[in-house]
């Protein structure tokens, strides 16, 4: 591996004990992946992560949330042909069984399945930039927290936001 790329055997073997790290629920296992100066962007967190420390407080948190979340993944990895960095796209299931903080949303007992992407961008062997997406959104309403699309309730919300908007604008 040199730093302007990466090889796709050892991406695909990246991949491979990156998923059996997040299934583990060992934060050891995610942290030795990682370099000390990651920076980790998660659409589940409200802030970039910095460092191991941040991480370890974000798989905590998940964890607890989350306590049976289990990744696959579904394509990849797309391994990038003009730098170190690789794209994948996997799906995921949990039950929601803790406190989902922050927001400070107590358990709803709800499964929740959904699906993202990860690009990891390596130096030395680890994930030095990790921007990992997903619909939240999706999530939200999976847990009861936002109507389901399409929704009676979904309804009435779009029709509260049109009248506010009509309000506002005047």
């Amino acid at each position: 591996m040199t730093r302007s790329s990466v090889s796709t055997a050892w991406v695909d073997e990246f991949a491979e004990r990156w998923g059996s790290a997040w299934n583990s629920h060992d934060p050891e296992q995610v942290l030795e992946l990682l370099t000390d100066d990651i920076v980790y962007d998660d659409s589940a967190w409200p802030q970039t992560m910095h460092g191991k420390a941040d991480v370890r407080e974000f798989l905590e948190h998940t964890w607890r949330a989350f306590p049976d979340l289990t990744f696959e993944l579904v394509t990849g990895p797309h391994v990038a042909t003009d730098g170190p960095r690789a794209a994948y796209w996997w799906k995921a299931g949990a039950t929601h069984r803790g406190p989902l903080d922050p927001p400070g949303i107590p358990a709803t007992g709800r499964r929740i399945e959904f699906d993202g992407v990860d690009i990891h961008e390596y130096r030395e062997g680890k994930v030095a930039k990790l921007r990992i997406i997903f619909n939240m959104t999706d999530i939200a309403a999976q847990l009861g927290l936002l109507p389901a699309p399409g929704s009676g309730t979904e309804k009435v919300m779009v029709g509260m936001q049109k009248l506010r908007s009509r309000f506002t604008r005047s």
